[in-house]
């Protein structure tokens, strides 16, 4: 009888652990959540910040609404620009100059700093002509870009090209130049040929310093054509800044202001992103 009675309850024990697991599983995923949130909140905090002094301080009177309207009528002003469909041309008109100039600069600069880097020769007779050429703004040649190149696309993406160059070539040189030798010296010892030398060592300890330069230049070719389609050009960024601004269509400059931000932004984000692609083997010190 004692034993009929008791098994029911046996029976119905194991029926309180899927509770158990729920209970532990849900404080689990609010925590993960909780700290996802925290994440977001703790990047976006200044920039938050920044939107609300934007929106505050011309409302309150604190600065000349004229010449600073509010955030909120510059995104309208921003949005009807872009329901328009002028600032999809003017954005296209100044991505292809800005892609077209620091593609033809990672395909010029990073070969030509990888030899110059390893060849001391050649290093030697190119350096005076470099440290010429790299102390002189790229701003400072539009003059001589236009005078040469016309008003055209070619004098805009060759001025891009120009000074994106630089801060590829450099890092790409500075990049070889500070492999440590004992890898080189180790990976000769192995019986490696110039070739494998270049593929095994040298590129992939100089990738990290090479995509510096290509971040700089990425953030390069957004400026130095902006500046550039202010003089001479009939659509781009930098024309619609500098029409706006003639015009006094103050919210219409600001809407391309932060467009340009906006773009630079989104290239650095995606250099990041294939850097680390293309920088898996590394270890990152500062985790943990």
């Amino acid at each position: 009888m004692v034993d009929i009675a008791e098994r029911p309850t046996r029976l119905a024990a194991p029926t309180a652990v899927p509770d158990a697991t729920s209970d532990a599983t849900g404080p689990g995923l609010a925590a993960r959540l909780l700290g996802v949130g925290g994440k977001v909140l703790h990047r976006t905090a200044a920039i938050v910040a920044l939107a609300a002094i934007w929106e505050g301080a011309p409302r309150l009177g604190l600065v000349d609404r004229v010449f600073l309207p509010p955030l909120s009528e510059v995104l309208v002003a921003w949005w009807e620009l872009l329901r328009s469909g002028q600032l999809a041309e003017h954005v296209g008109a100044s991505l292809t100059r800005s892609l077209a100039g620091l593609g033809l600069a990672v395909l010029t600069a990073i070969p030509l700093g990888l030899l110059i880097g390893w060849y001391r020769p050649l290093a030697e007779l190119l350096s005076p002509l470099l440290e010429v050429f790299r102390n002189t703004a790229a701003l400072a040649l539009l003059p001589v870009f236009v005078l040469i190149l016309g008003l055209g696309e070619t004098s805009k993406i060759a001025l891009v090209l120009y000074a994106c160059s630089w801060p590829i070539l450099l890092n790409t040189i500075a990049g070889v130049k500070g492999v440590d030798p004992l890898l080189i010296r180790s990976a000769r010892s192995m019986g490696l040929d110039h070739l494998r030398l270049f593929q095994k060592v040298i590129l992939p300890a100089a990738v990290p310093t090479i995509f510096t330069g290509v971040r700089l230049a990425g953030a390069y070719s957004i400026l130095v054509l902006v500046a550039a389609e202010m003089v001479g050009a009939k659509a781009g960024l930098g024309y619609l800044v500098n029409y706006a601004q003639y015009n006094f269509a103050i919210p219409d400059m600001y809407s391309g202001i932060i467009t340009i931000s906006a773009i630079g932004l989104v290239v650095n984000q995606l250099l990041v992103a294939l850097e680390r692609r293309f920088s898996t083997w590394r270890v990152d010190v500062s985790a943990g």
